[in-house]
């Protein structure tokens, strides 16, 4: 078994940011045949790293930290009034957790996401193969949140891993024609509800880049903490403020 001072780190060369036109990015890819083990792994996401399938990974650039990794406390976030609405608009959702798996179900739900709402990102085309890569094969210990209506459809997929220190949030996928759901924020209220009410910790968002919009939800939830030099520090109101 690794251990976080055995671990080797690969840099990839400079490819197309995914986050900001025409900026070019560095990633810092985990030894893909190394052993992470779930202490390894919450200490890795405490550093910053986040999961992709099997790959482990955090923002390498040389001239750039727009990347900043951010998380919330569970027990000290509070809902505004907006998520209140969003929450009691979405009381007539269940969510059962499982295991990852793909079913047509499942996979028919995400297939129709990135084709409807990702077209120009680099999961487009969507694959059976991709999805299972992406969010089915894992090391860790990974659910799959089913987000169903009352006629038992289902309308939203979070995927999360759960941590010695709280949860990740690691990606949500839903029905386009549910856009007035809110259900991005609405799957997030969820996982910090769960967390608040059973084990408490943190709930960690990935990545908030401050210039890039599909990412400016994640300043609608306070309080928030971003990783600064190695160190968790509590976001201002006024940087929050910023990109909303």
């Amino acid at each position: 078994m690794s251990t976080l001072q055995t671990l080797r780190f690969f840099a990839t060369p400079e490819h197309d940011c995914s986050y900001l036109p025409k900026e070019r990015a560095r990633t810092l890819f985990v030894d893909p045949q190394a052993e992470v083990d779930a202490e390894i792994y919450a200490q890795l996401t405490d550093m910053g790293f986040r999961r992709s399938g099997s790959h482990i990974y955090r923002p390498h650039c040389l001239d750039c930290n727009a990347c900043i990794s951010v998380r919330i406390p569970a027990f000290e976030f509070k809902m505004s009034k907006s998520q209140k609405r969003i929450w009691n608009k979405n009381r007539d959702l269940q969510v059962e957790t499982i295991a990852p798996k793909m079913t047509t179900e499942i996979y028919e739900l995400y297939d129709r996401y990135i084709r409807e709402r990702h077209s120009d990102g680099d999961m487009h085309p969507p694959s059976p193969a991709q999805f299972s890569g992406f969010l089915v094969e894992s090391n860790q210990d990974t659910l799959f949140h089913l987000i169903r209506d009352a006629e038992s459809t289902l309308v939203a997929v979070a995927v999360s891993d759960k941590l010695q220190q709280g949860s990740s949030a690691v990606y949500t996928f839903y029905n386009p024609d549910e856009e007035g759901r809110s259900i991005g924020t609405y799957a997030v209220l969820w996982q910090l509800m769960q967390l608040k009410e059973h084990r408490g910790g943190h709930l960690y968002l990935g990545y908030w880049v401050k210039q890039c919009r599909k990412m400016s939800y994640k300043a609608r939830f306070y309080p928030l903490e971003r990783l600064e030099q190695g160190v968790w520090v509590r976001v201002g109101d006024d940087e929050r403020k910023e990109s909303l």
